[in-house]
């Protein structure tokens, strides 16, 4: 039923989309569903493009993560937003440690993403392999076109867009909903985990990156399980993607060295660095709360 809700969500959040563009453009339904294909295939086409993909992105995501989540969560399980939330904000340990766990994770997550990028298919499946290539390169032209900053505005635009929204959004789905029942079916939070983290990682559909994506939801999703509260993996979410903008933003302005999109291959010594620390934070940040469900008497 929530995989319904998902995708009735993205229809008709693609419908509005064809709709805000007909009236804003003075365009016919189907004009405007061809401009917004045309748009996509060269965002760089339209004067203004910049903004009406932002919208685009921000439309589609409230309508095909967020709203369908909610509407399953209130009306489906008759739940409310608290019960996301074994234990209130207040009472879990290291919340300040995690900005600094999802940074310390980007190197060695970084590595994992360069070693997916150069998996390769056997011979066979040649041409399945090629069609990926060419869509995630599709992709890509998009993401850099997004993601070239001229003002502070579009800086702020695009922090709303790519960070908030998705935090909030997918954590709410992926973490909040799939991973609470995936692991109440599977009686086990690790399957539960690993198995929304998986789902997490498909349904962007960027098959280049699929390893290092469940390995970031494999993340948010330890987080959750240890914090107890849904506004941790939320957080987590966010400085992974508002920091990655940020030093872009940064470096566009050469504000800073250090290229945080150059795909060149860090140095196994920052790898093993990058994950020890993340794995130190992340053991801590384990014990910590641990402890603290402990001794309030939780389960």
């Amino acid at each position: 039923m929530l995989v319904g809700f998902v995708l009735v969500g993205g229809v008709v959040s693609t419908l509005l989309l064809f709709g805000i563009m007909a009236v804003s453009k003075g365009m016919g339904f189907t004009e405007a569903q061809n401009y917004l294909t045309r748009l996509a295939a060269n965002p760089s086409a339209a004067p203004g493009s910049w903004y009406e993909l932002m919208i685009l992105q921000a439309v589609n995501h409230l309508g095909t993560f967020f709203l369908p989540a909610l509407v399953y969560w209130y009306f489906i399980e008759r739940r409310t937003w608290d019960q996301f939330n074994v234990r209130p904000i207040s009472a879990v340990a290291g919340f300040g440690l995690i900005g600094l766990i999802v940074i310390a994770f980007m190197p060695f997550d970084s590595f994992i993403i360069d070693w997916n990028r150069n998996l390769h298919l056997p011979e066979t499946l040649a041409p399945v392999e090629q069609w990926i290539r060419d869509k995630e390169k599709g992709l890509e032209g998009i993401t850099k076109y997004l993601t070239t900053f001229d003002t502070t505005s579009q800086l702020l635009v695009a922090i709303l867009v790519i960070a908030v929204i998705p935090a909030i959004g997918e954590e709410t789905l992926f973490r909040g909903i799939l991973q609470r029942n995936l692991t109440v079916w599977t009686k086990n939070p690790h399957v539960g985990i690993w198995l929304a983290a998986a789902l997490f990682s498909a349904i962007h559909v960027q098959f280049l990156g699929f390893f290092p994506r469940m390995l970031l939801g494999a993340l948010f999703g330890y987080l959750y399980l240890w914090s107890g509260n849904l506004w941790v993996p939320i957080l987590a979410h966010f400085v992974n993607n508002g920091f990655t903008v940020f030093m872009v933003y940064m470096h566009q302005k050469k504000l800073v060295s250090v290229d945080i999109e150059s795909t060149e291959s860090i140095p196994l010594v920052g790898v093993l660095v990058s994950g020890a620390i993340t794995l130190g934070l992340l053991i801590y940040f384990q014990k910590r709360n641990q402890e603290r469900a402990l001794s309030s008497g939780e389960r």
